[in-house]
């Protein structure tokens, strides 16, 4: 920075201080918070901070909300086959997920129908054959 700069700034900044200029910003004396992103790599970290302050999700992040919001949508569903047209949209939404990640099969989100197959098998089994 060029000589006597510093100063200038200095003086400006205290000038506003002194005229009240500082005195509606938002958060005005309250102490900061800083974000905790060290679990971000640093090349990142801007990149991130961008999207973040744009209201801009990463799809995945996008799919989980949409997911969360069709099963809320599912839980208080009683006519059957809006039920059940929801409920495949929900198991699409899920394929596409484990898609998106390309994460190893194990840890991909389990689809909404399995427990309701298992549920529906065991009602089917006649009572000789139970054990």
């Amino acid at each position: 920075m060029l000589p006597g700069f510093e100063k200038i700034i200095e003086e400006r900044i205290k000038k506003a201080q002194k005229e009240g200029q500082f005195d509606d910003l938002p958060g005005y004396g309250k102490p900061l918070v800083f974000e905790d992103d060290c679990c971000v790599p640093e090349e990142l970290r801007l990149a991130y901070k961008i999207l973040k302050n744009a209201d801009c999700l990463p799809p995945e992040i996008e799919l989980k909300k949409e997911i969360i919001r069709t099963e809320d949508l599912l839980a208080g569903m009683e006519d059957t086959a809006e039920k059940y047209r929801t409920m495949k949209k929900l198991n699409f939404l899920i394929m596409k997920l484990n898609t998106i990640r390309n994460t190893a099969v194990m840890f991909e989100m389990p689809q909404k129908y399995a427990e309701k197959v298992v549920e529906h098998l065991g009602k089917n089994i006649p009572a000789d054959k139970e054990k």
